[in-house]
């Protein structure tokens, strides 16, 4: 009988990958539509209101930072379930006019009033996922700010103009957006001043339903009146520091006025002629780095995209480098991190020692060294500029804590810490936990080449690497790249210590072949199968012969790529 349920599973599981775009009279296997091809201006965000505001003021005369803040700020609105201005935000941004490179890193620090002995006075194991023990100051809002003074063209009130319309008037829900609405909802809706926001007259919207949020809208007319900073310090600081003492929260206005976001240089590898960049930790995308190292070793081409060959190398590859990511990714200023040697061809070359290609780990060792939802938007503009920008409230509608008439929810990345003593990513006033969100970018002999991003906590750069390999080594075009198939590892040490023994889950995708997975399964792998958690992408290519843009959003989200 489970032989049979097994089977009946897989096929309907190819019956779905017959539909999965391998009928298109153009483009390739596994697009669902075509890229999107344009000159003056393109976006591709995960909710098509926010591609539409993004070049609509691509056409007021702003540029890709511009809409990339204005789309985001309408994210916040019609997209809660993955971002908001209770987040955090990281980007990395291509400037024409310097042609370089810039990094930003608007993440928060945890409360400087909350010490590491009340979790051991209290008997706590792990910081909790809601509520307010979890709270860091919210980086987002600076973040904006920063890119803002740096690079931007445009007012604030006119970057906010699209959202708080929407914000006053409504917004209908899109499908994926009302799903995750609808589970965050149960979730969340004790925690003071969630329901009054969200749920109006007492019940979770339903897609397609108008949505209003005038106290969102009353809080950005504010930031458009008075600049970004006064989310920091002017009453907006004051409102959260009010609404944390009454709840049993810790942060306050001090904290919010103390914190600055910080710019930061771009790391990067070089795989296969491609120069791949991240931003360097407290957030993962070395791991995107280290994986990368790893694969260059060998003719991935030549195994095939959704080989046995590929899908173990790339797992065990995944292990390896999730390893050291438990164990070195924290914050730079607690703790120094071996950047360099992590992301060392020699090093990956070490590390792929410990690969068998007959047989699944079961546990890797970290390598000895010397010394849950998302947002991910892209632009550029017809100038050359390009914006890679991500955005999260962590788990989802983040932490429940939804401060009195300012509608939005506050972050709880604080989670993220460890509570291990001698952890490099130990809790700590002050301090920026390990991140999940990465944007991505690559440059191809000095120039822009991609700006892409890829959403959902350990996914991500799993993800990047995944979309990385379809378009260098299996010659994918940009919307097939993002919409072929993945794979998705879960069970690796984390960064709050949880060590991984039993070598994890392989989730695989609906539509990789069954005599391939049951090869995995006799190579050690524990195979499940899962409809969703393989991330939400979107990319932007620039053509370099004739600097046309190409755009791609994924079908697993409810976004869209647009241009003019």
């Amino acid at each position: 009988m489970k032989h049979y349920v097994f089977y009946m599973l897989t096929l309907g599981l190819l019956s779905h990958a017959m539909l999965y775009g391998q009928d298109r009279i153009t483009g390739k296997n596994f697009a669902t539509r075509s890229e999107v091809i344009a000159k003056d201006g393109i976006a591709a965000t995960s909710h098509p209101l926010a591609t539409q505001v993004a070049l609509d003021i691509l056409k007021k005369g702003g540029n890709a930072m511009d809409a990339a803040i204005a789309a985001n700020a309408l994210l916040g609105l019609v997209e809660p379930t993955g971002c908001g201005i209770g987040g955090d935000l990281f980007a990395i941004i291509w400037d024409a006019e310097t042609q370089q490179l810039y990094g930003l890193n608007a993440s928060g620090r945890s409360p400087g009033s909350l010490p590491y002995s009340y979790f051991k006075k209290h008997k706590l194991k792990k910081i909790p996922s809601y509520g307010p023990l979890p709270v860091t100051v919210p980086g987002a809002v600076d973040g904006w700010n920063e890119i803002h003074q740096k690079f931007g063209k445009l007012s604030v009130d006119q970057l906010l103009e699209p959202a708080i319309k929407y914000a006053e008037e409504g917004f209908p829900l899109s499908e994926v957006i009302a799903y995750y609405w609808k589970a965050n909802s149960e979730r969340l809706k004790e925690f003071p001043g969630f329901a009054e926001t969200f749920m109006p007259d007492g019940r979770i919207p339903e897609k397609g339903e108008l949505f209003k949020n005038p106290r969102l809208a009353n809080t950005y007319r504010l930031l458009a009146e008075n600049g970004f900073r006064y989310f920091y310090e002017g009453r907006i600081a004051y409102l959260i520091e009010q609404y944390m003492a009454a709840n049993g929260g810790f942060l306050t206005a001090t904290d919010l006025a103390a914190h600055h976001s910080e710019w930061v240089e771009p790391v990067s590898t070089n795989y296969r002629g491609y120069d791949v960049w991240q931003l360097p930790p407290n957030g993962q995308g070395l791991a995107v780095l280290q994986m990368l190292n790893m694969l260059e070793l060998y003719d991935v081409k030549a195994m095939g995209f959704g080989s046995k060959e590929y899908i173990h190398l790339f797992t065990e590859v995944k292990k390896l480098a999730f390893e050291d990511r438990a164990l070195y990714y924290a914050d730079p200023d607690f703790y120094a991190i071996p950047v360099d040697k992590l992301i060392s061809k020699a090093y990956a070359s070490e590390r792929m020692k410990l690969f068998n290609p007959d047989q699944a780990g079961r546990s890797y060792p970290s390598g000895i060294l010397e010394t849950d939802n998302t947002i991910y938007l892209t632009v550029a503009d017809g100038e050359g500029n390009m914006v890679s920008l991500i955005q999260s409230n962590y788990r989802g509608m983040g932490s429940g804590m939804t401060p009195d008439s300012l509608g939005f929810i506050l972050q709880d990345r604080g989670e993220s810490f460890s509570l291990e003593e001698g952890h490099p990513n130990i809790y700590a006033p002050n301090k920026r936990p390990f991140h999940t969100i990465i944007p991505g970018f690559v440059t191809k002999d000095g120039q822009p080449w991609l700006s892409f991003g890829l959403m959902g906590g350990s996914m991500q750069p799993q993800g990047h690497v995944q979309v990385l390999v379809n378009l260098i080594d299996f010659g994918m075009n940009l919307q097939e790249a993002g919409d072929a198939m993945r794979i998705s590892h879960e069970g690796s040490t984390e960064p709050t210590g949880n060590p991984m023994s039993d070598g994890g889950w392989l989730n695989l995708e609906s539509g990789f072949n069954y005599e391939t997975i049951r090869e995995l399964m006799k190579l050690g792998h524990r195979v499940k199968f899962d409809m969703g958690g393989y991330g939400g992408y979107q990319a932007i290519m620039k053509k370099p012969e004739s600097g046309v843009y190409y755009g791609a959003s994924e079908s697993r989200k409810d976004g869209q790529a647009a241009g003019f």
